[in-house]
């Protein structure tokens, strides 16, 4: 009887696909192991084995799978359980989940290679193009498209090679590419027989002509004085000052035995030291975390900035680490993970392991592997949201630092789902406890506490002899009709800069805005360079001399004149973080000054370097946009400016308010972290604002009882789920008349609870128009039914030839 296998492709499509097996592979495939399968005409894809079974399918013939790739199981069997919640919950499908967990180094795919045909023998046919791929064809077996490309030196190749097919001078096949290759580090021992004093002697006298030889040998045995140690080769070479040739002469002569052993490529020294002592306070918050723990699996750890929730996530830490369980610790911006490594590996040294995007695809192809082996090497993992995803066999502690962070959330592509819910989830299935922690908690995290559906602990005090900053709000309406304004700098803030400059501290400057300028126009006619991929305005970026569109990426150099009326009457209005250096630079020409955006820290290493220099001194000011906000510490720093606080309160969203209190609140806990005390300065047109005032008073729960009592009048969370749709076309009267359909669809299903069609504040991104719904569902709804309900109004979308290019896209809790 045939046997078959449900896999799950890494492609977004709603079902399992079905292929056949021999009865050889039935004993050899488990659940979780990747097999390489035939899919469509040509292409071949990695796939996961879902289930093994004996019922063929019906609408089709099943093909055989082409490929096994492992010996056991990638995926276990919490993570499917996991993948499957995920999927249903953020309504997407199990190959995207796939596609976003898995490192794509995992996932083979095919590439087209370009074969010559042995029956074409007619060269006069051939264009000059063509003539030389087909030369190139004598020399080689096969070519890749980027051959092709790089031959002719054109980019765009499709229409060539389709040329070629009509010719029939090549064919195309579909090859399997890896992308992961394991590191190897090279070592060096000493063959067997020269463990022998005597036979070493003998050969150390041969050696009296040839000091370099003798010189490698000497050094070998100072690194491994009995000489039965391996060493590695780069640290022999290096120590005896000498070359791989050198080396090479002596495997020759066989003294050395050269091998190879795989390794980690991040590693982190095992120097462990004892963590610090904690406070009275933290004593007591800790011993309140274990009681919740007794009868609530997830615990809001409520703690002012600067009151060391570290160092109670490290007691914690160490207490499963003793059970020999796996710890997760998610941060919401890899700037953090910096900081947080130097910390973490002096407590927990080689058990700890980091997993984000910065790392390359064989790095976090190897944590991934250490986890699957329950490796000592894999105990801790620090990572940004994707790390939820990860293969944990024995979760014992989840912590979500800075749990009200925005950046938790993914929301393109699919699946688009919350990483702290998600690790909720996740901490449920395998049984581990969650700590969720905050100086400004979300208001749905801090309303579960209160409603008893979270264990609260609460950190009011500082660690050490710290106290909260004094925050001082300017106006700048005041400042500048009384012409006290220096550039951006009001002269309170100037001169707070300089006193701490003269008292050898160190001040961070927040603008959440990059570029030098975010809009450039023409004094003589008004008009605004855009982007033409775009509604938006072209960012000025000086130190590149050029504009820059920050949704699409398009990019075209600053000129001196206006491409409208030609005169050479530009200026700037508004700016942003490259500016404000640029002016300090000006006002305080030898003090060196740090800039932290997404433009100075696409590099790998770019966020130590950046944090490194602050930290040691090197740089007196950091400026940066929200990337500081999030749980730095630098104990030097006593001032924080805050340039302009307006444009975060005036954004068209419902939590806007909870954003700008949370994101200043938190700026503002940078300053005054040691014994010091800590000054904010925030500059605003609108001194009076609530928020404002909330924040100058460290005012939390007023904040928190505010919204909680506007979002229960306006129906809003944590009162109700609300879940978005997002049309896009780049046709704008089709994408009006797809809106208009699914409108009267949604209001029909669902009573007129539908928000929308409404544009998005940006109606225009990559030439595509959107139009967006929300459809609010009530807490006593049955989510999982309105959600069924949710896609048949998409399949019935879909199903209408007209709108099938629309794209359809779903955003569960799109807050």
């Amino acid at each position: 009887m045939p046997h078959f296998i449900n896999v799950i492709l890494p492609i977004p499509l709603q079902r399992l696909f079905t292929y056949k097996i021999t009865q050889a592979e039935v004993n050899f495939l488990e659940q979780g192991m990747r097999v390489v399968v035939p899919f469509g005409k040509s292409k071949l894809y990695t796939a996961i084995v879902f289930s093994i079974h004996k019922e063929a399918p019906t609408a089709y013939k099943a093909k055989e799978i082409y490929q096994i790739l492992d010996k056991t199981p990638i995926i276990t069997a919490q993570q499917f359980k996991h993948w499957q919640w995920l999927a249903s919950y953020y309504m997407c499908t199990l190959g995207e989940v796939l596609r976003a967990a898995l490192p794509s180094a995992f996932l083979l795919e095919s590439e087209t290679l370009i074969v010559q045909n042995s029956l074409f023998d007619e060269e006069t046919i051939l264009s000059d193009d063509e003539f030389l791929i087909f030369e190139a064809l004598q020399h080689q077996s096969d070519l890749k498209i980027k051959d092709v490309s790089a031959i002719i030196q054109k980019k765009h190749v499709v229409s060539l090679i389709h040329s070629l097919l009509k010719k029939g001078l090549v064919e195309l096949k579909e090859s399997l590419y890896q992308k992961y290759k394991p590191k190897f580090e090279k070592y060096v021992k000493i063959n067997k027989k020269y463990l022998d004093k005597n036979a070493l002697n003998t050969f150390l006298n041969q050696l009296k002509n040839a000091p370099k030889q003798r010189e490698l040998v000497l050094q070998f045995f100072t690194l491994s004085p009995k000489g039965n140690k391996s060493i590695v080769a780069k640290k022999l070479l290096e120590k005896a000052q000498s070359t791989a040739a050198v080396l090479k002469v002596l495997e020759t002569k066989e003294f050395f035995d050269i091998f190879y052993e795989q390794i980690d490529r991040v590693q982190f020294v095992n120097d462990i030291v004892k963590a610090k002592t904690l406070s009275k306070s933290q004593n007591l918050a800790l011993n309140d975390i274990n009681e919740s723990f007794k009868i609530k699996d997830v615990c809001l750890l409520h703690g002012v900035t600067s009151s060391g929730k570290t160092e109670i996530y490290v007691s914690l830490i160490q207490e499963v680490l003793k059970q020999d369980k796996q710890v997760l610790f998610l941060l919401p911006e890899i700037a953090l993970t910096t900081q947080l490594i130097s910390r973490l590996k002096a407590y927990f040294g080689s058990t700890l392991a980091v997993f984000h995007s910065k790392y390359s695809l064989n790095e976090r192809v190897e944590v991934w592997q250490n986890l699957l082996e329950n490796s000592d090497k894999g105990k801790i993992i620090i990572g940004a949201r994707s790390a939820v995803l990860l293969p944990f066999s024995n979760l014992g502690l989840i912590v979500v630092d800075e749990e009200h962070e925005s950046s938790y959330k993914q929301f393109d592509p699919a699946p688009r789902y919350h990483a702290r819910d998600v690790a909720i989830v996740l901490a449920h299935i395998h049984k581990a406890k969650v700590i969720l922690g905050s100086a400004t908690p979300s208001v749905e995290s801090y309303f579960n506490a209160q409603n008893n559906k979270y264990g609260l602990v609460a950190l009011s005090e500082r660690f050490g002899a710290g106290t909260l900053p004094n925050i001082e709000l300017i106006d700048l309406k005041e400042k500048y009709k009384k012409k006290q304004m220096n550039g951006f700098f009001s002269d309170v803030l100037l001169e707070g800069i300089k006193n701490r400059l003269a008292e050898n501290k160190q001040i961070i400057l927040f603008q959440n805005r990059r570029g030098y300028a975010p809009i450039v126009t023409c004094t003589s006619c008004g008009v605004v360079p855009h982007c033409p991929n775009c509604d938006v305005s072209l960012t000025l970026h000086k130190i590149k001399n050029n504009l820059q569109c920050h949704y699409c990426g398009f990019h075209e150099p600053l000129e001196n004149k206006c491409k409208a009326c030609n005169n050479p009457t530009l200026s700037t209005q508004g700016f942003g973080t490259e500016q404000i250096v640029a002016t300090l630079q000006d006002l305080l020409p030898n003090v060196p000054i740090g800039r932290m955006d997404f433009d100075t820290t696409r590099g790998k290493y770019a966020y130590q370097k950046i944090i490194s220099d602050f930290e040691r001194g090197d740089t007196k000011i950091l400026v940066g946009t929200q990337m500081l906000a999030k749980g730095l510490d630098f104990s030097n720093v006593t001032l924080v400016g805050v340039l302009q606080a307006d444009s975060m309160l005036n954004f068209p969203d419902f939590r806007a308010h909870e954003r700008s209190f949370q994101l200043l609140q938190q700026v503002a806990g940078r300053s005054g972290r040691n014994a010091s005390k800590g000054k904010v300065i925030i500059q605003t047109f609108n001194p009076f604002h609530k928020i404002l005032q909330q924040v100058k008073a460290h005012a939390y729960f007023e904040m928190y009882a505010e919204q909680l009592n506007e979002r229960c009048q306006h129906q809003y969370p944590p009162y109700l789920r609300m879940v978005k749709i997002i049309l896009k076309h780049k046709n704008p009267t089709k994408l009006y008349k797809a809106s208009d359909w699914l409108g009267k669809s949604l209001n029909l299903t669902f009573n007129n609870t539908v928000l929308g069609p409404t544009d998005p504040p940006i109606p225009r991104i990559r030439n595509l128009y959107a139009k967006t719904f929300l459809i609010k569902f009530s807490k006593n709804q049955q989510l999982k039914k309105s959600k069924l309900r949710l896609l048949k109004v998409k399949d019935s979308f879909m199903a209408i030839a007209e709108f099938r290019s629309v794209r359809f896209i779903i955003d569960v809790d799109n807050y």
